[in-house]
């Protein structure tokens, strides 16, 4: 502990003006440039019979002109106080149309000027879409008639997006129920020149544990109390495709608005007070009332109170009624789920939550339908005797999926259909295939009892997409389909018609950009595409691309993606320096850990934060190594952390150096957020590397004191391992270069800014060789096309210097 404070002392001891440099943003050199400097595919929407798509076309980075426009930071939100919309939202500029059956898609007329569009909804019955456009002023609602493919506007620039999505379609799909600003919405408060009536003072009483994770953005005072208020607060407007709108609700802080599956009810979440100036917004009081669709009163269902205080664990939750939603295979059902145990995980019990139905007009009395043994996860609705659950616990990573029968007043003992650990990649049976059923809702794609699993089919020997179909009553699978490619990376999206064998796939190879084709197992004919996007990245065609498995000490099977530059001679085997890159992952057994889960024949896609673009600088490039962090039984991951973080580090290295590619003393070593944390404690605790990257990370584990990552236990219970484990207490130990990058606005929780700055200063009072680089107006991932080519600038330099050209 004297260490610890001893380095405390010199942080805040050490110079506070460090030696600055004049630097305008720069671009990275030629070749990589040529990769970031693209154009991005447009993503697709599509109806639900695969028969629409909708092309969503977006720029492939913001500016920073975009990430300077105002932002307000409260209750957990970042939001422009001017437009009423998220400040962190991705816009998209243009839209166009495809029938499956056309070959080019066509571009959809009057859509708005300079177009901001963003919450992209298909109507219930499918021939339309509404979106959002956000103007100088504030949001829009946007629909287009998919018949005529032209766009009108409905509303004027005075929608309320701050809490997303600001518009919820009629069941009709005539009428949208839109978030609306007040006319008489309170002006804000200039936090900077508003005077205080008094301090902020927070209370914390006898026996109330709040512990709490490190949360971003939350409110401070009253003033941001008043502010977060009136940001929030909407009226509830009915607008018709004409434009004519009414008032259906007054004012108030909506936060949900969900139809039941006939359209004859809403329901309607708020929040109210008291707010909270520890916990974000989600965790704020929620009133959950129901009314008709004309927004007469039928029930104040619920009345969640402030989650300030809660068990610790992640598997701790809150007392009374939570997820609280419709069955999707019923005209109007609530149903919702109530924990059994407190909401406590230390406390034992058979059950831990049990689930209630309620039929309309909710005056009755509810009825259980099922407990569940662990915390429940899911309910995949199918009819009135079918019904699949799902369960889970973080601690032991199991997994429990049943079926039950909703209409069974005998038994509320569903059957066991799997029960896995989740992190079992190659065991999973897949998920269940849904459709949408009579009320427009997804429901089991069922055929009698028969339902269908899509897996995603990895294996000790690749990856091998299947879709199974499942009886219900027997727990008897039949595989209808596998993927044999193994000069390709098939993904299964979709069944179109299991009887037909007419499935939606999603095909790429090594230099194929991923596209999406109907594949017909019955006819077996050729895949038939239905995209036809073009690979932006062709000056990297030729580079060399392999999967290598390797094993640590311990025999836990590795694996890492390996690339070399193109034209490599595989026969003189020049020795170059490598980059590696990686994530630690934690697990409770070494047989999930070792599982690979990476296919050969992935799409080479370099994008921002990826290490590949350096194999065209001569680097050979270890992208994705594995780093798994194991702790069986009763012991925790981390307990051994160090430990293992530097044994998967030398394994991976001496596995690339093994096969002749690499002069082991040449190596960086670099990752983001929790890989930047595995950086700078392989650089201080090893002499494996040359020299490090470290973006946007935490290295002072006492910052985030109830828990970070995967660790439950708070400081006060695991002190050795939390210490043990920041790089920031061990800073007199490190000597080898690193890079450390971080956004200047950074939003995720534990790594605040500031986690970068006292590390550097720490690094900087024992003279260690370091470089910070703060992005302006970044968050935790980098957005702005000039932060992004300044940070590949920035990362070649350090790796052309203290890598490459090392002395």
């Amino acid at each position: 502990m004297k260490k610890q404070l001893f380095l405390i002392l010199v942080l805040f001891l050490s110079v506070s003006v460090f030696a600055q440099e004049d630097l305008m943003y720069q671009k990275p050199p030629a070749e990589i440039l040529e990769l970031a400097d693209f154009d991005r595919a447009p993503t697709l929407s599509m109806n639900s019979k695969r028969t629409k798509m909708l092309f969503q076309y977006r720029n492939t980075y913001k500016t920073l002109a975009d990430l300077s426009e105002k932002e307000m930071r409260l209750g957990g939100l970042r939001i422009n106080p001017k437009t009423n919309i998220s400040s962190t939202i991705t816009y998209i500029n243009n839209l166009k149309f495809k029938d499956i059956a056309n070959t080019e898609p066509i571009q959809i007329e009057g859509l708005p000027q300079n177009a901001k569009i963003s919450y992209v909804t298909w109507s219930p019955d499918e021939n339309k879409v509404a979106f959002t456009n956000t103007t100088a002023t504030g949001v829009e609602l946007w629909y287009i008639d998919l018949l005529s493919l032209k766009a009108e506007r409905l509303t004027e620039a005075n929608l309320n997006a701050n809490l997303g999505n600001p518009y919820t379609w009629f069941k009709d799909s005539n009428e949208l129920l839109v978030r609306v600003l007040p006319d008489d919405r309170s002006d804000l408060i200039d936090t900077k020149e508003s005077i205080p009536n008094g301090p902020t003072i927070s209370v914390s009483e006898v026996g109330e544990k709040a512990q709490n994770r490190t949360y971003q953005d939350l409110l401070k005072n009253a003033t941001d109390e008043a502010n977060f208020e009136s940001l929030v607060t909407s009226e509830l407007y009915k607008v018709n495709l004409s434009g004519n709108k009414t008032l259906w609700k007054d004012k108030n802080m909506y936060t949900g608005e969900t139809f039941s599956p006939d359209g004859n009810y809403v329901l309607i979440s708020t929040l109210h007070k008291p707010f909270s100036y520890i916990v974000p917004l989600y965790r704020f009081p929620v009133e959950t009332v129901i009314y008709d669709q004309n927004g007469e009163l039928i029930s104040k269902f619920n009345d969640k109170p402030l989650q300030e205080v809660m068990p610790k664990g992640f598997m701790a939750t809150y007392t009374g009624k939570r997820n609280i939603s419709w069955r999707a295979d019923k005209p109007a059902t609530l149903y919702w789920v109530e924990a059994l145990d407190k909401g406590d995980p230390e406390i034992e019990a058979e059950f831990r939550d049990e689930v209630y139905e309620l039929d309309s007009p909710f005056n009755g009395n509810s009825r259980s339908l099922a407990k569940t043994i662990n915390r429940f996860q899911t309910i995949i609705w199918g009819n009135d005797n079918i019904a699949i659950l799902k369960d889970y616990w973080w601690n032991t990573r199991n997994e429990k999926t049943y079926i039950f029968n909703p209409s069974d007043d005998l038994t509320h003992n569903p059957t066991l259909l799997f029960d896995r650990s989740y992190q079992d990649v190659y065991n999973n049976p897949g998920s269940f295939d849904t459709k949408k059923n009579q009320f427009g809702e997804y429901t089991l794609n069922l055929e009698g009892t028969k339902a269908y699993l899509i897996g995603q089919g990895y294996s000790e020997k690749g990856q091998f997409p299947f879709v199974d179909e499942i009886d219900l009553n027997t727990k008897l699978t039949k595989r209808l389909y596998q993927s044999s490619y193994t000069d390709k990376k098939l993904d299964i999206i979709s069944i179109i018609d299991a009887k037909r064998g007419e499935y939606l796939v999603w095909i790429q190879s090594l230099t194929e950009y991923p596209n999406y084709y109907i594949l017909n197992t019955i006819k077996r004919v050729a895949p038939i595409a239905i995209t036809h996007f073009d690979n932006p990245f062709r000056s990297i065609a030729d580079i060399y691309k392999e999967v290598i498995k390797y094993r640590r000490p311990d025999g836990v099977e590795l694996t890492g993606t390996l690339y070399l530059p193109a034209n490599y001679d595989m026969q003189k085997k020049e020795k170059l320096p490598m980059v590696m890159w990686a994530y630690p992952t934690e697990y409770k057994d070494k047989s999930s850990a070792g599982q690979n889960t990476t296919n050969p024949n992935e799409f080479i896609y370099p994008y921002y934060g990826s290490p590949i673009y350096w194999v065209t600088r001569g680097y050979a490039i270890l992208d994705d190594a594995s780093f798994p962090i194991v702790g069986e039984g009763n012991a925790e991951p981390n307990d051994t952390f160090l430990e293992q973080l530097i044994a998967n580090a030398k394994a991976a290295i001496d596995a690339v150096d093994s096969m002749g590619y690499i002069d082991k003393s040449r190596v960086a070593v670099g990752g983001h957020s929790y890989g930047a944390f595995m950086t700078a404690n392989l650089l201080t605790h090893s002499d494996l590397f040359a020299a490090g990257i470290a973006r946007s990370g935490a290295y002072n584990r006492t910052l985030t004191p109830f828990g970070f990552q995967a660790e439950e236990r708070n400081y006060w219970e695991a002190p050795e391992v939390y210490n043990t484990m920041s790089p920031f207490m061990h800073a007199d130990k490190m000597k080898t270069p690193m890079l450390l990058v971080h956004g200047g606005d950074d939003n995720n929780s534990g790594t605040y800014t500031m986690q970068s700055e006292r590390y550097f200063n720490a690094l900087k009072g024992f003279g260690a060789p370091a470089r910070l680089v703060i992005l302006p107006k970044e968050s935790h991932g980098y957005a702005a096309k000039e932060s992004v080519f300044h940070l590949l600038w920035e990362q070649d330099q350090w790796l052309e210097k203290y890598v490459k050209n090392k002395k």
